[in-house]
This record gives C-alpha cells, sequence and structure tokens, in this order.
C-alpha cells in the first residue's frame, strides 16, 4: 500500500488486537481460580509474550505479505499445512468477532437498561462500524486505531493510578489458596487476552518499511500491553481482594471518582471491542485475498496489490453478522465460540513458531525467542483439550478444498492435452493386423 502504516499507526494497531474485552473481566475470573497467585499467570503471559510477539516481528518484517501465518506455513511445510491453518483462522474471525462484540453490547445493555434488544442492536453497530472503517483503507482505520488505542491505554492507567491508593497488603495473603497448580488453569483462561500477535503478519505487508517499522512497533506494543496488563491485574487483587467483582476495572474507577465514573466502563468496552475487532477485520480481509491468491480459496476472493481486498471484507461481514443472527435467534451462550477461537490462537503459535524455525536464521536471537515460544504454544495448545474441534474441522475443509483442486486441477489438463498416437502404432480405432 502505497505510503502505508507508520510505526504509531501499527503499534496502534497491535495493541488493539491484544487490548480486547478481556482486560475489564478477565482479572477478576483469573482471581477467582488463582487467588493473588493469578499475577503470576499474568506476569508468565507478559514475558511470554516477548519471544512471541518478537518471532511473528521477525517472521513479517523478513517475510510480509498479507497471508501471514498461512504464508509462513507455505514457505516451511507446504501448500496443505498453508491451507489447513489458513481456513483455521479465516473461518474464526467472523464466527468469533460477534462473541467479542457481544462483550459491549452486554455492558451498553447494562448502563443502558435497554435489555437483549439493545445488546444485539450494539453488537450489529460495533461489526458494521469496523467493516465500514477497512472498506475505505487501512491508513483510515489505522488513523482511527491510532485514537482507539491512545484513548483505551489513558482510561486503564488512570483506573489503575486511582485504585492503587487504596491497596491492602492483607489482599495478598493467602497467595495461594488454591494452590500453585490453579496458576496453569488461570494461565489457559487469560490465552484470550494475549492473542493479537498472530495478526501481525496479515498487516507486515501494509507497513511503509516492514523490515525497520515491525520491529519497532511491536516493541511498543509490547510495553504497552505489558505495563497495563500488570497494571490493572494488581490493583484488582491488591485492591478488590479475593472476591473481585465481574466488572473489577469499573470498580476501580469507582474507587478513585465515585459513582458517576462507573459509566465510563461501558465507552471503554466499546472501544476495546471496535478496536480488537477492527483490527481482526484488517488482517483477516487480507489473509482471504493472500489464500486466494495462492489457490487455498477461490479466486474471485483475491485482491490487486495494494488495493483494499473488499470482497473478502464483505464475505467476513456477512457472515459475522449471520453468526449474530443464529445466536440471537437461538439464544446460545458465546462461551463455546470464545474457547474455540483460543484453541485456533493457540494452534496459529504453534504454526508459526515451528514455521520460524524454519524461515529464520538459525541460533539468531529471534530464532530462539521461536524455539522458547513453541514450546510454550504446544502447552497452550493442550491445555485447549475439545476446544480444538472448531478449528481442526475448518483445517480438513482447507484439505479437502486443496485435494479437489489438485484433481481438478489433473482432469482439467488431462482433457485439454491432444491425443497422438505414438510413432508405428496403428491409428486409433484401427485393429493391428487387419487389412482392408
Amino acid at each position: 500500500m502505497k505510503n502505508g502504516l507508520s510505526v504509531p499507526q501499527g503499534a496502534a494497531l497491535t495493541l488493539g488486537a491484544m487490548l480486547g474485552t478481556g482486560v475489564i473481566s478477565l482479572p477478576a475470573l483469573a482471581a477467582g481460580v488463582a487467588g493473588p497467585a493469578s499475577l503470576v499467570a499474568w506476569a508468565g503471559l507478559v514475558l511470554l509474550s516477548i519471544p512471541l510477539a518478537t518471532t511473528f516481528a521477525a517472521l513479517g518484517a523478513r517475510h510480509p505479505d498479507g497471508g501471514g501465518v498461512a504464508t509462513y506455513a507455505r514457505l516451511a511445510f507446504g501448500e496443505r499445512a498453508s491451507t489447513m491453518v489458513g481456513w483455521a483462522f479465516y473461518a474464526t474471525i467472523p464466527v468469533g468477532a460477534p462473541a467479542a462484540a457481544g462483550f459491549a453490547g452486554a455492558y451498553v445493555a447494562d448502563a443502558t437498561g435497554g435489555g437483549a434488544g439493545t445488546a444485539l442492536a450494539t453488537t450489529v453497530a460495533i461489526i458494521a462500524v469496523c467493516a465500514v472503517m477497512n472498506w475505505f483503507d487501512l491508513r483510515v482505520s489505522g488513523t482511527a486505531q491510532l485514537v482507539i488505542a491512545g484513548s483505551v491505554a489513558l482510561l486503564l492507567a488512570v483506573a489503575v493510578v486511582v485504585a492503587l491508593p487504596h491497596a491492602q497488603p492483607g489482599n495478598l495473603t493467602p497467595f495461594a489458596p488454591h494452590g500453585w497448580g490453579a496458576v496453569g488453569s488461570a494461565a489457559a483462561l487469560l490465552v484470550w487476552a494475549f492473542a493479537g500477535w498472530e495478526i501481525l503478519g496479515s498487516l507486515s505487508a501494509e507497513y511503509r518499511h516492514p523490515s525497520r517499522d515491525i520491529p519497532r512497533a511491536t516493541a511498543i506494543a509490547v510495553a504497552a500491553v505489558g505495563v497495563l496488563y500488570l497494571g490493572v491485574a494488581f490493583a484488582t487483587v491488591a485492591v478488590l481482594g479475593p472476591t473481585p467483582g465481574p466488572a473489577p476495572l469499573s470498580d476501580l474507577l469507582v474507587l478513585g471518582f465515585g459513582e458517576h465514573a462507573r459509566p465510563v466502563t461501558t465507552v471503554v468496552a466499546v472501544l476495546l471491542t471496535v478496536g480488537a475487532i477492527n483490527v481482526y477485520f484488517a488482517g483477516g480481509s487480507r489473509m482471504g485475498a493472500a489464500l486466494a491468491r495462492d489457490g487455498a480459496l477461490p479466486g474471485w476472493l483475491a485482491a490487486e496489490p495494494g488495493r483494499t481486498p473488499r470482497r473478502s471484507l464483505a464475505l467476513i461481514t456477512v457472515v459475522a453478522l449471520g453468526t449474530t443472527a443464529v445466536l440471537a435467534a437461538t439464544h446460545q451462550s458465546t462461551d463455546a465460540i470464545l474457547l474455540m477461537a483460543t484453541a485456533t490462537f493457540s494452534l496459529l503459535y504453534v504454526v508459526g513458531t515451528a514455521a520460524a524455525l524454519r524461515l529464520l536464521p538459525r541460533w539468531g536471537a529471534a530464532w530462539w525467542c521461536a524455539a522458547v515460544s513453541l514450546v510454550a504454544a504446544l502447552g497452550l495448545l493442550v491445555m485447549t483439550g475439545a476446544h480444538m474441534t472448531g478449528p481442526v474441522v475448518a483445517a480438513l475443509g482447507g484439505l479437502a478444498w486443496t485435494v479437489w483442486r489438485r484433481r481438478r486441477a489433473r482432469a482439467t489438463a488431462a482433457v485439454a492435452a491432444p491425443v497422438t498416437a505414438p510413432a508405428g502404432d496403428p491409428e486409433p480405432g484401427c485393429l493391428a493386423g487387419s487389412s482392408s
């Protein structure tokens, strides 16, 4: 893209992908699972983010392409692996978007007393806004993302700063009331909050200078995510105690500014959701176009280089709205979808880091980061358990597509090939040795 993403815009997009709505509720959920020891899980995942982000930044800088993880899989393991992981990711984005937008919808409905109708309208509006922002230009959505990320970071930082004077050392004891094994359970729960590094690859080709700007933008995002996550998590445990409410961020703001600050949490929830879905729509639409370019999806989804992949974006939007309608009509919980999305992210981390071990210079710093990340990603993948069913089914669909496309290509080539008889053989239709 001519005059593409700047470092601040890239950092804001990455930060938006990371700072999803999970930061509003996950600190309380993790504290409920592991108590104050949940801080160990937060710190561990923040530390894990450093080599993981370094790995994907190095891959994006060396191989900038809209296919992202699918492109890395193709370069390292071949077409089938690329198609399978690409289908798993591409299918997860529009299905997971309504579940993520539903968080903000629930906050708006609760704040206004509007009920299920308000929540549904908010969900649809968020999906539509993100689609419109991406329809025009990534620079438009990138600039909007810069404003959103800055506002969210400021609000989160203010919530932590005004709440910390109310911290009580007694809230940190006993430190591990449910045993140290609960830290692992809390970490599995928190994976949702740390999903986002994988989308770096699908946006890598949009930077002005990928080899220079991607590492810089990633470093800014890693630092900001680490500080904000650890700050909110510590304040939740130290200030609100062992049994924080379902919306700890709102409670922290109330401690600092009074009850009139509670609606601010709704604003934060909406901004966080728009920021996250905006990035995934941007990266997902480009991945779909790249998969179509490589034959892993129907060719009509492809886009000319440097152009917004609008057909791919339209497909994602339509599927997302359709999923929203199905969830609303059947009154289904979004928990299963969120866990399926987490499983997909874990799978992408395994494939991406494994590909990095083949594609990055061996024994270099980025290669070692990939090695460490692969071990951790395998552990996360194991913990997802049966929730891998969704991405596995999508991946098998990609494999079936690859097999069908190859057979069709062979059949087409066989029909198009001219039929010629070898020299000296009787002409077709004549019996050898027959006489006139």
